[in-house]
């Protein structure tokens, strides 16, 4: 199960990747900023749990940066959603 859940995270990431490669989506868009925050939140917990810090470590400083960018971009007047 463990595994499935890693797998979901990471395609989520890599979904908004993706995404703002083909220019479906920029970088300070909501859409981005959530997808990052949520799929590197949940590489970071499964990280923790399984004892892997130096992962835990990126995954969940780009999950708080992530966090922060999308705070600013929903507190924006015209919030550009894709």
């Amino acid at each position: 199960m463990d595994q499935v859940i890693q797998m979901a995270g990471a395609l989520v990431v890599l979904g908004a990747f993706v995404a703002n490669q083909r220019h479906l989506m920029s970088t300070d868009s909501v859409a981005f900023l959530a997808m990052n925050c949520v799929g590197t939140a949940v590489l970071a917990v499964v990280a923790g749990a399984n004892g892997d810090m130096g992962f835990l470590l990126l995954e969940g400083v780009w999950s708080i940066i992530s966090l922060f960018g999308l705070v600013r971009a929903l507190r924006q007047p015209q919030v550009t959603m894709l």
